[in-house]
């Protein structure tokens, strides 16, 4: 990889080479100083450079990729694609770009599981120039012809090592074949494991590589904190930190079920709670996290698949419920408080017996966790009532027969 070209010092965003249409929307919505990767990124990718940008999550990587693109779409035609691992980080991306693209007339597509495939393809035939999607679901345009993605002039993974962790190599392979190789492409990720190097070196044309962080950075203004903890006391000490802390609240669960019994726990203590995880549907996993940014759910219990799609200022504290099978997932945990310059704090519960894991994160952080002693505890909490369970109208996808026209996201 190359190193990434000099440019000299800017004033803000002004002399990054950005168009004035841009400048004057992030001057509107009082976007001053671009962060470190959006400053390194930016005017490679607007002259169409391949790119391999390092940073954590929360570091300002959607600007980064997608004012270039929308840049670059409109002076010279033809399509992007933007590939990410999970429907809430597509979501939040779309949200993010509808800041610039109506100034272009650009209209964009989220092709997300969990959402109606008819809805998509509805979508698709108002001729978008931008398509945000995960992999498994546009797999499923692509397989039912619903898709084509020949007129694909730019191509960005985002948090490109979470879609490896999460199995979707196969997948990205073959919408790869979709995707002319004359191309730019632009690979962003927390972290840079052999596989995303292997992934760089046969889909892209010497990328610059662009890294603000070093792996296992924390978030800045983070206060960290270990308690170890028997685990059948957790929930106990979970309901004097909630009691103790007012403000908002991200609680981690290592397995769905997990967050689920959380859940039932902390609305029996008579908080206002809702969970994340791969067993909630779409619809729910979005009332959730709406609910959470606006005050609705002061406390939001998820799993790691949800980590790097929860976007939200101000987030108090973050509890580490379980410690995560992956040391890295617990920067990206701990990185959803102290966003946007505020303070935080990160409080990890481990039972004596995992100490080995404590200690590859704090080998990953280079620091050691702050041990805290264990306050008075409340008597057990009394068992939360198993929900009523509700029968479920099955989702209609579509199928092979009444099967949709062939659309042309070329």
């Amino acid at each position: 990889m190359t190193p990434p070209p000099h440019h000299p010092p800017a004033s803000g965003f002004h002399g990054l080479g950005i168009h004035a249409k841009i400048l004057r929307i992030l001057d509107d919505r009082k976007f001053t100083i671009p962060t470190p990767i959006q400053h390194q990124s930016i005017p490679p990718a607007i002259q169409g450079k391949d790119l391999v940008g390092i940073a954590q999550t929360g570091t300002g990587k959607t600007f980064a990729f997608g004012i270039p693109m929308l840049q670059r779409l409109a002076e010279h035609g033809g399509r992007g694609l933007i590939l990410l691992p999970t429907r809430e980080l597509a979501q939040q991306v779309e949200e993010a770009l509808m800041t610039f693209a109506p100034a272009f007339g650009i209209r964009m597509a989220v092709l997300i599981g969990g959402a109606s495939m008819q809805r998509q393809i509805e979508m698709i035939r108002s001729d978008p120039r931008i398509v945000v999607a995960t992999p498994g679901r546009l797999n499923d345009h692509l397989q039912q012809g619903t898709i084509t993605l020949r007129e694909v002039k730019i191509l960005v993974l985002d948090e490109a090592d979470r879609m490896l962790d999460m199995g979707f190599r196969p997948q990205i392979e073959r919408i790869l074949k979709h995707v002319p190789t004359e191309r730019q492409t632009m690979l962003f990720s927390a972290t840079m494991p052999h596989e995303i190097m292997t992934l760089a070196n046969k889909h892209m044309k010497l990328p610059i590589r662009i890294e603000v962080a070093p792996t296992g950075t924390t978030a800045d203004r983070v206060e960290q904190e270990l308690f170890i903890v028997p685990k059948d006391q957790k929930l106990q000490l979970l309901k004097t930190l909630l009691d103790q802390y007012r403000g908002t609240i991200l609680v981690f669960s290592r397995t769905k079920h997990g967050a689920k019994k959380i859940t039932r726990a902390v609305q029996a203590m008579g908080h206002s709670a809702a969970e994340i995880h791969a067993n909630r549907s779409l619809n729910q996993r979005r009332a959730a996290l709406e609910g959470f940014k606006k005050g609705t759910h002061r406390i939001l219990i998820a799993t790691d698949i949800a980590a790097r799609g929860i976007d939200v200022t101000g987030i108090q504290v973050v509890i580490n419920f379980d410690i995560p099978d992956d040391a890295g997932d617990y920067v990206h945990r701990i990185g959803r408080t102290a966003r946007a310059g505020r303070e935080g704090r990160a409080i990890t519960f481990a039972s004596p017996e995992q100490k080995d894991g404590i200690r590859k994160i704090e080998k990953l952080i280079r620091s050691t966790l702050k041990r805290t002693p264990l306050p008075p505890l409340p008597p057990p909490l009394p068992r939360a009532p198993e929900p009523e369970r509700q029968h479920q109208r099955p989702s209609h996808h579509g199928g092979r027969s009444g099967r949709p026209p062939r659309r042309h996201f070329r």
